[in-house]
């Protein structure tokens, strides 16, 4: 078998290409994730918190080799870190409601034996006891 069949019997397995889907949806979901803290979380967090912009905070380390203020932008790295909390408390959730749904319903009790088993049985135990 050659190289290029093999790598085609490798990308087309289901996992891979399950793989491939989610990486894309998770991509896009990022992006929603981050509009949503960006532009509709952020800025009236921002406007209670004294009419700041997170991203634009920052405390200067100084001038760099090149002239140019080096600047330490801790703001845009705490909405990046809210980015990542909303996006985990959304896969929780989800894969939470997805574990609840997989879940065997709690095993009932195993239906009574029919009755020519149950008399079969009377007729063993009988002549287990004969002498």
């Amino acid at each position: 078998m050659g190289i290029a069949a093999e790598f085609k019997e490798f990308a087309m397995k289901g996992n891979v290409v399950d793989l491939a889907v989610g990486v894309i949806i998770g991509g896009a979901f990022g992006k929603i994730v981050s509009s949503f803290v960006g532009d509709v979380v952020m800025p009236p967090l921002g406007k209670l918190v004294g009419g700041m912009s997170f991203s634009d905070l920052g405390t200067s380390l100084g001038a760099g080799a090149d002239g140019k203020d080096v600047i330490l932008k801790w703001g845009a790295f705490l909405q990046t870190v809210f980015d990542f909390l909303v996006i985990a408390l959304v896969l929780f959730i989800a894969l939470r409601a997805i574990n609840q749904l997989k879940k065997p319903d709690p095993a009932a009790p195993p239906p009574p034996p029919p009755a020519s088993e149950v008399l079969l049985a009377e007729i063993r135990d009988l002549l287990r006891k004969r002498p």
